[in-house]
């Protein structure tokens, strides 16, 4: 499928099918939509009356217009109230555009959507992302495809002629988010420690980033025995990922991106039992799929930023060689840590990943991971929760966020609550109370970064839609990678 900016007016475009957007408080006809409507026999205001539209977001109807028509359908799409456009209203309209085009079997498509205050770059972009994440399918496991059916070929962007480097950048940031859905989207006979990082010495491969790959014994000699607490039971080796992508001259910040990587997750000895959704654990590396899917497009990006993309990969497993509740395990910082849950290892892994990230003389870390079911009570499953003792990068991170259309909230880091976390054996436990606990977990990685600004994103709602909703399809959706791509290229302040 090729999406292109065109000048063709739209009183002269020809294809397929011609979409136009409305909004909720201007759905009548004016100008050269009346004009269109006029050349059509008044069809578009018969449908608005017939369908009862009112033009409320991603809502959309549809129609065949007569033969002799430049055109053979056309589409009107709500975009809701003029005040309310947003860039991730124009990217969610696209998606809605795109999905009906395909079920209208159009090979062309021309798409007119307002752009109200939006720059044009900014919006052909967004739309252009909403048009490929809506009709991406993921079939790689499909002996044959379900949809054999005619498939949308061209998209023209009415009015955004000039936008093919804004087009281009949304290519390269949907190829980071389609690599993200699937690394999680596939199995965990598929998607294994060793697999991820494969993936990263293909994108160091592909695009010229430097990559260390730490065995085992390389992570023993660092000391990092949470990272490794974990990994003790698994047949399959660990793989800690560090990819960095350089800049040339002289970069303008220094930032790491820190996805947590259990490509399976039993539970360990506190095996997780019936209805615990285990089946569903193969998702568990959301964090590193978004981080190796943020390394793909910013590599083609190319920002001025040095950026540092780092996975602590392994399963958390069962066998005669599984970590006890109870053990102690001391991380390379020389925290020691009372494992009062095999279930709460993610945060183990992450904390060696967060040791190792803050003696890189980094301006800032961010961390994403599919951490606790905690954040999923407390936000829902379309929201991330943001938690940092910095106010500058939550700042950048909640705008990033809002441009990318992946909704986070920043939550408490009350430090009152790590009295739940001590242990009287050790530094502190692996898990508190229930209460708050994707709090006590943030507060937990907390203690392994020490000079560097550092932030984490709890990811464990959005990184899987249980149905279609927006430009995201259900399954894996790729979340965090917009997110991040938007914070590394932001400007430094």
């Amino acid at each position: 499928m090729i999406i292109r900016p065109s000048d063709t007016p739209l009183l002269e475009w020809a294809g397929d099918t011609l979409a136009i957007g409305l909004f909720e408080d201007a759905v009548e006809l004016t100008g050269e939509l009346a004009t269109l409507d006029e050349r059509l026999a008044g069809v578009l205001k018969e449908l608005i009356a017939e369908e009862e539209f009112k033009g409320k977001a991603n809502s959309s109807i549809f129609t065949r217009v007569a033969a002799g028509s430049l055109i053979k359908k056309v589409i009107l799409v709500g975009l809701g109230k003029t005040e309310a456009l947003k860039l991730d209203t124009l990217r969610r309209t696209a998606a809605t555009v795109a999905r009906v085009g395909k079920k209208l079997k159009s090979k062309t498509l021309g798409l007119s959507l307002p752009l109200g205050n939006h720059q044009a770059d900014a919006a052909a972009q967004a739309i252009a992302e909403g048009i490929q994440l809506a009709l991406y399918q993921d079939i790689r496991f499909k002996s044959e495809p379900e949809d054999k059916g005619t498939q949308l070929e061209t998209v023209d962007l009415l009015g955004l002629s000039g936008q093919e480097a804004a087009i281009t950048r949304a290519d390269q940031v949907v190829s980071g988010v389609i690599l993200a859905r699937q690394l999680v989207a596939a199995p965990a006979n598929e998607v294994t420690p060793i697999t991820l990082a494969e993936t990263a010495q293909a994108i160091a491969n592909e695009h010229g980033l430097q990559l260390e790959i730490l065995e085992r014994e390389d992570c023993e000699k660092l000391g990092m025995g949470a990272f490794l607490g974990v990994a003790q039971a698994s047949d399959l080796p660990p793989k800690f990922i560090h990819l960095t992508y350089k800049p040339n001259g002289t970069p303008t910040r220094k930032l790491a991106i820190i996805g947590k990587g259990l490509t399976f997750d039993s539970g360990g000895l506190n095996i997780k039992g019936a209805g615990s959704g285990i089946e569903t654990m193969k998702i568990d590396m959301g964090g590193a799929a978004a981080t190796l899917g943020a390394a793909k497009a910013i590599a083609q990006i190319k920002p001025d930023a040095e950026v540092h993309f780092i996975s602590a990969a392994t399963e958390n497993m069962i066998s005669g060689k599984a970590m006890h509740p109870g053990d102690i395990l001391k991380a390379s910082n020389g925290k020691t840590i009372e494992v009062n849950n095999t279930d709460a290892e993610g945060r183990l892994t992450l904390a060696d990943a967060l040791v190792f990230a803050d003696k890189l003389g980094l301006d800032a870390i961010v961390d994403l991971a599919t951490l606790t079911g905690a954040c999923v009570v407390a936000l829902g499953e379309d929201m991330a929760g943001l938690f940092t003792p910095d106010d500058a990068v939550a700042s950048q991170l909640e705008k990033a966020a809002q441009s990318s259309g992946e909704k986070i909230w920043r939550m408490p880091m009350e430090e009152k609550y790590f009295e739940g976390l001590k242990s009287g054996l050790a530094d502190m436990k692996n898990t508190g109370p229930r209460a708050g606990g994707s709090i006590t977990a943030a507060l937990f990685l907390k203690q392994f970064v020490k000079d560097t600004p550092w932030a984490h994103l709890d990811i464990a709602g959005p990184v899987w839609a249980d149905k279609e909703n927006g430009y995201n399809n259900s399954g894996a959706t790729g979340f965090g990678v917009r997110t991040l791509v938007n914070w590394v290229l932001s400007p430094v302040e």
